[in-house]
């Protein structure tokens, strides 16, 4: 711990030039204290370093001076690979890989590289994570990760939506898959392969049974197909609009981008009072129903006629709800 603490010193004092105790202290989560006898350590071990006190004061190394000691090991090169994703490679664990990576990284580059590196850093982010749904609760992600890495096939009890809830099953995991904040296995089972939500694992047991990846299974291609398929079976029908041009707008903040695409690819020409009519794919009537209500008094159903009848007598009751002064309280 001490020896990767004194590398990541060395690194940050030769990636950013002269660094106070304090913030070397808060750069690397540890007290003042710790940062002065790391700082005789490495004096002690022959690293040229100049310490000036006062207000501009601080540690630096003597002009000219690089370590060698940049080259990246194993973890941290697979970490480089969550650069972007900071909060996922903290659910991986690779939290302080990645980190240290990133100084080596930064060490071993030019000083306008560097320069150019750490203002990129300071303006852009990528979070991947959904604006209204909280973190799904992973914790047998790591067991997950551990038997996708080193494959081994694991057994779970997972919870599913339909009957029987809870099921087991003897899996040969062969990946992890990131998609809006919540984490997904793909994994194989005889003649098939299926998707999981981890946090609807219940519990988790890796086995020793060992296997061996399918040739040229390709983890994105497969996720991308998987997504495709998953709409063709969840869209079992349609159902035609007719909405506002103020709505139409509004589409990409109110319905999911298959739904927008659907209803821009098949709006017809404007009637007289400005609407225009479209059609949507549709789960069921009762999932549909609560997407056309979130467009409000802009949206009318014209068919099918299940949907809008359901409409309508949501509408009714909800009219009889806030009739009249509130109820008691």
């Amino acid at each position: 711990m001490r020896a990767s603490r004194l590398l990541s010193t060395l690194l940050l004092l030769q990636a950013r030039g002269r660094l106070t105790a304090q913030q070397l202290a808060d750069e690397l989560e540890v007290s003042v204290r710790t940062v002065y006898r790391d700082m005789e350590s490495l004096a002690a071990a022959g690293v040229p370093l100049y310490g000036d006190s006062g207000h501009d004061g601080g540690y630096r190394l003597v002009d000219g001076y690089r370590t060698r000691l940049t080259g990246l090991t194993r973890d941290e090169a697979q970490a480089l690979f969550l650069t972007g994703l900071p909060g996922a490679a903290a659910d991986l664990g690779l939290g302080t890989v990645l980190a240290t990576a990133q100084l080596k990284l930064l060490a071993a580059l030019p000083d306008e590289l560097r320069d150019r590196a750490g203002a990129l850093r300071q303006r852009f982010h990528l979070d991947t994570s959904g604006w209204y749904a909280a973190a799904d609760p992973t914790p047998h992600l790591a067991a997950v990760v551990e038997a996708v890495w080193h494959q081994h096939r694991v057994r779970i009890r997972y919870r599913r939506w339909k009957a029987p809830q809870e099921v087991t099953r003897t899996l040969t995991p062969y990946g992890v898959v990131l998609k809006a904040g919540r984490w997904y296995l793909v994994a194989g089972q005889p003649e098939s392969v299926h998707t999981y939500r981890v946090s609807q694992i219940l519990r988790i047991r890796v086995l020793e049974d060992h296997f061996d990846r399918p040739p040229g299974f390709d983890l994105a291609a497969h996720w991308a197909c998987y997504l495709d398929e998953f709409d063709a079976r969840r869209y079992q029908g349609e159902a035609v609009l007719r909405l506002s041009p103020e709505i139409l707008r509004r589409l990409p903040d109110l319905m999911e981008p298959a739904l927008v695409r659907a209803a821009r690819d098949s709006a017809g020409p404007p009637g007289p009072d400005g609407r225009v009519q479209v059609v949507i794919p549709i789960e069921s009537v009762t999932h549909a129903a609560g997407t056309v209500l979130r467009l409000g008094a802009d949206a009318e159903v014209l068919a099918p006629a299940e949907l809008r009848a359901l409409i309508a007598q949501t509408v009714t009751a909800l009219a009889e709800t806030y009739r009249g002064a509130p109820g008691p309280t």
